[in-house]
């Protein structure tokens, strides 16, 4: 594996389709070794996940769910925790400011490895309205279309 590379654990799909992603921003996350452990077996959820800033100014991943190490046994702390988000304080402000003032929300998009560590792929989100989200499918079906009679 090269110096730089990324192995990604899991992609949030559903964030693009129910979001306008705005901004993305790379974060660390703190983790305890089996919850890394479970994480390189790719067992992570983050369906309904989103980040939340806390009246200390500390960022934390709220939602995601870390399936449990079978082999930890008393070691697993709780698979839907709160875990706390490593950011720069000057980005966490900027970002809890944006939120607050424009009806944004923080949402993670990705999860991956980057140089033997876990990172967190966090997108500043607006939300689609059922129109947008017409529009979406609309286009993925012309693309599927022209795809396909491109191969013909």
């Amino acid at each position: 594996m090269a110096a730089d590379a990324t192995k990604l654990i899991v992609d949030n799909r559903r964030a693009r389709f129910n979001y306008d992603l705005l901004e993305r921003i790379e974060a660390g996350i703190v983790l305890t070794g089996t919850e890394v452990k479970s994480l390189r077996a790719g067992k992570l959820n983050l369906v309904d996940s989103f980040c939340h800033v806390d009246s200390d100014g500390a960022m934390y991943l709220v939602g995601a769910h870390i399936a449990p190490y079978l082999p930890g046994s008393r070691f697993n702390p709780d698979p839907a925790r709160p875990r706390k988000l490593l950011l720069h304080k000057g980005e966490i402000e900027r970002l809890d400011a944006r939120v607050r003032e424009k009806g944004l929300t923080l949402i993670p998009t990705r999860v991956y490895f980057k140089k033997g560590r876990v990172k967190v792929e966090v997108a500043l989100a607006r939300g689609k309205k059922l129109h947008d989200k017409r529009e979406s499918i609309k286009a993925r079906d012309l693309d599927q279309e022209l795809r396909r009679s491109l191969v013909r």
